[in-house]
């Protein structure tokens, strides 16, 4: 640690406190994280999942591990450092996000959340916080949670913060997958679009009937193995029909809320995976095919050209890329002993890092993504995005208390002001067996909105 200066905190948490810092010989501006806990060993420091993960992953949008130091039983991380994370910038936000700001910002977490379920891990703990951001850059951090997909359950059933906690994890499933990030994704899009929650529910019996409330409740055609989970542990789901997500998300496209609907999808399997997102008519902008790759043979007119893309062409022949340009040896290895656990994996892939990988303690990198591929998706610029679709005046006025007015421009009012959200590691508030008579109305509980707590 003495090659390091450390400026000032920047952050504290339950696992510990984080630092700015400056590198002695290089003058690299880094993080350094550092862990209450007391570790005896370099085995039992080298085998935490967030060291495990993030060793074996290199993607310019997931933070970069550079270093792990023990000093007298204390255990230190040193990552690249991040100007700030997404919770803050949209705390400072004015005004509302253009939407191909909110669709160049989501594309590099898919991006990277393909990346990270091929790799073979899931992050369960996905929220504004834990997105860092610098400029135009965003990154995944904080892999405290992060397991394998391939691990054996049952799981954990108190993981992500409760405002992006998905429906099976509340309902304390013993088996859950990827899927979990797919739903927090999808609150984050909205709340990325709104500058507040979808989901900010005070309590566990809170959070499922603000989710109820939004999306309606689940029945056998939605969702039996989630009617399963609540009466094996005595709960009724509260009887609301929801609304449409325009009526929440009024400055969205169509193509948008199609997205964040499907992602906020009772049923995990019915959401689509990280590879099946990218290819959705939402992120259609974002892919560019430069001259040198087009087809010669014209191809059919998508119907609508964004500005600066000229000539109108499907983007299915970059997406259909030869699955054989990709590492076989390491990726299918992969895929079939997950092949019971995962969805099915789209031949889409995302763009990997060009950066050397870290390599701490003789640990090689394990490469998924072959040098072929690289380059061919390197060539993939995010564009300026559809005209955003102005915002539904009728459908505003279906929306539930509590969850905003109708706006009739970005000038017309400020943004409400924002919170951090609640719920610590290890906590649980008492959800089990509740019965719906026991569910407070959403409009008695509009006193979340006073404190957002941090999760460490």
């Amino acid at each position: 640690m003495n090659r390091y200066n450390i400026i000032r905190e920047v952050g504290e948490g339950s696992f510990g406190s984080v630092c700015r810092a400056i590198n002695k010989q290089t003058g690299e501006a880094v993080a350094i994280k550092r862990i209450k806990k007391k570790f005896d060993s370099w085995e039992e420091c080298l085998n935490l999942r967030e060291v495990k993960s993030l060793r074996k992953m290199n993607h310019p949008n997931i933070v970069k591990l550079r270093e792990v130091i023990r000093e007298n039983e204390i255990l230190y991380f040193v990552f690249e450092y991040m100007e700030c994370n997404l919770y803050e910038l949209i705390s400072e936000q004015a005004n509302y996000f253009s939407e191909a700001e909110v669709r160049r910002w989501c594309f590099k977490i898919f991006q990277a959340l393909l990346y990270m379920h091929r790799c073979g891990y899931f992050h369960r703990d996905l929220k504004p916080e834990n997105l860092l951001v610098t400029k135009d850059v965003i990154k995944i951090a904080d892999f405290g949670l992060a397991r394998e997909i391939c691990s054996q359950p049952p799981y954990t059933d108190y993981v992500s913060t409760r405002w992006y906690r998905a429906p099976e994890v509340l309902l304390k499933s013993p088996t859950y997958n990827s899927a979990v990030d797919m739903w927090a994704m999808g609150a984050i899009m909205a709340e990325l679009f709104t500058l507040h929650p979808l989901f900010p529910g005070s309590s566990e019996v809170d959070q499922m009937y603000k989710i109820c409330s939004v999306i309606g409740s689940p029945n056998q055609n939605s969702w039996p193995e989630g009617l399963q989970l609540a009466n094996s542990i005595n709960y009724q789901f509260p009887q609301l029909p929801g609304v449409h997500l325009s009526a929440l998300v009024p400055y969205a496209s169509e193509d948008a809320i199609s997205l964040i609907t499907s992602l906020c999808s009772w049923d995990p399997n019915k959401r689509p995976t990280a590879a099946e997102v990218l290819q959705h008519p939402f992120f259609r902008p974002c892919f560019y095919v430069p001259p040198s790759l087009r087809s010669k043979t014209p191809l059919a007119p998508l119907g609508i050209t964004p500005p600066g893309f000229g000539t109108a062409r499907t983007t299915m022949p970059l997406l259909e890329i030869d699955h054989q340009l990709a590492n076989k040896n390491n990726n299918n290895a992969l895929m079939k002993s997950c092949a019971k656990q995962t969805q099915p994996i789209s031949r889409y892939q995302p763009v990997p890092s060009t950066n050397n990988a870290i390599n701490m303690g003789g640990a090689q990198q394990t490469g998924v993504v072959s040098d072929a591929m690289t380059e061919r998706l390197a060539q993939l610029k995010v564009g300026s995005g559809y005209k955003v679709v102005p915002p539904r005046q009728a459908a505003v006025a279906a929306a539930p208390p509590g969850f905003g007015t109708a706006r009739t421009s970005k000038q017309a009012a400020a943004p409400p002001p924002r919170m951090k959200a609640g719920g610590w590691h290890g906590h649980t508030d008492g959800f089990l067996g509740r019965s719906p008579n026991e569910i407070v109305p959403s409009a008695a509980r509009d006193h979340y909105y006073s404190i957002r707590k941090v999760v460490g």
